[in-house]
């Protein structure tokens, strides 16, 4: 399977940021990739409060933009992820908070699985503090979809820091995982490569990696560096500092090989694990 990762530096101009991400999904579907992902917040990066006043439902314009480029070009579509309309909050019917919603589509313009980020990104990270639940509430599903017969796992930037998620993922059977992100540029040089190439690694997954690169309103600075890792840890594909795709072939009998050679998954003893008590920061 031919995949390829969307780099976008999203801005506040959702038409600019539609636009940008077209051309790019166009040139990765005539590169010849039959998946192709797009990260976090594609279509509007910008404020907290921003995002939340440009929310849409999952039949707003963009997802509906989307689902017309996936079925022109016959490909499986990963629209990142977007501000989803949410649920009301209190008593005021104006206040809500969005759920950051990832999308698969399939060729045919038909949505396959939709993933609601789980875990919020309320940390101080470069001297700027991110309280994502201030404008935006967690989901609570675990999500995975077929595509042909190969089982691609949901998750989004910071979920990349919980590996139980992933080992969830693994355990159903996904051979594919991916992260679309908008993940910061101070965390990002030391943590965004290791952590993908340990989740590839622990997991015996690919791992698609489409990240947002660059700076974006208020105070947003984005690593880049979108990539594409093997199940034994090998990055396949880097992104240079721009908007751009990068592509690779994704070898499902090296997956086989690796996980026959080093069966870590199949080794597993799930009766000895035991959650301990919750304990305190």
């Amino acid at each position: 399977m031919r995949v390829a990762t969307v780099q976008l530096n999203s801005n506040g101009d959702k038409a600019r940021n539609l636009a940008t991400a077209e051309r790019l999904v166009r040139a990765a579907a005539a590169d010849g990739a039959e998946l192709i992902a797009l990260p976090e917040k594609w279509n509007l990066l910008a404020a907290g409060a921003q995002i939340a006043a440009g929310a849409e439902a999952l039949d707003g314009p963009s997802l509906t933009a989307a689902r017309g480029w996936a079925s022109e070009l016959g490909i499986h579509l990963l629209a990142g992820s977007i501000a989803e309309r949410g649920a009301e909050r209190g008593a005021d019917e104006t206040a809500c908070r969005a759920f950051n919603t990832s999308v698969l589509i399939g060729p045919d313009g038909d949505d396959l699985a939709v993933y609601r980020k789980i875990h919020l990104f309320d940390v101080e990270a470069g001297g700027v503090e991110y309280r994502e639940s201030d404008h935006e509430q967690a989901g609570e599903e675990i999500v995975s979809a077929s595509i042909d017969g190969v089982g691609l796992g949901l998750s989004v930037c910071y979920d990349l820091r919980f590996p139980e998620l992933y080992r969830i993922l693994a355990v159903r059977g996904v051979r594919v995982v991916a992260v679309p992100s908008a993940f910061t540029a101070a965390t990002g040089r030391d943590h965004w490569e290791v952590l993908l190439r340990a989740r590839a690694i622990e997991n015996q997954v690919f791992v698609l990696a489409p990240d947002q690169v660059g700076e974006a309103p208020p105070h947003y600075s984005s690593y880049g560096r979108s990539a594409i890792v093997d199940p034994w840890g090998v990055v396949l594909a880097t992104a240079p500092d721009e908007e751009c795709f990068v592509a690779a072939d994704l070898d499902f009998d090296r997956l086989s090989e690796v996980r026959d050679r080093l069966p870590s998954l199949a080794n597993r003893v799930p009766g000895a694990y035991r959650w301990p008590q919750e304990v305190s920061a």
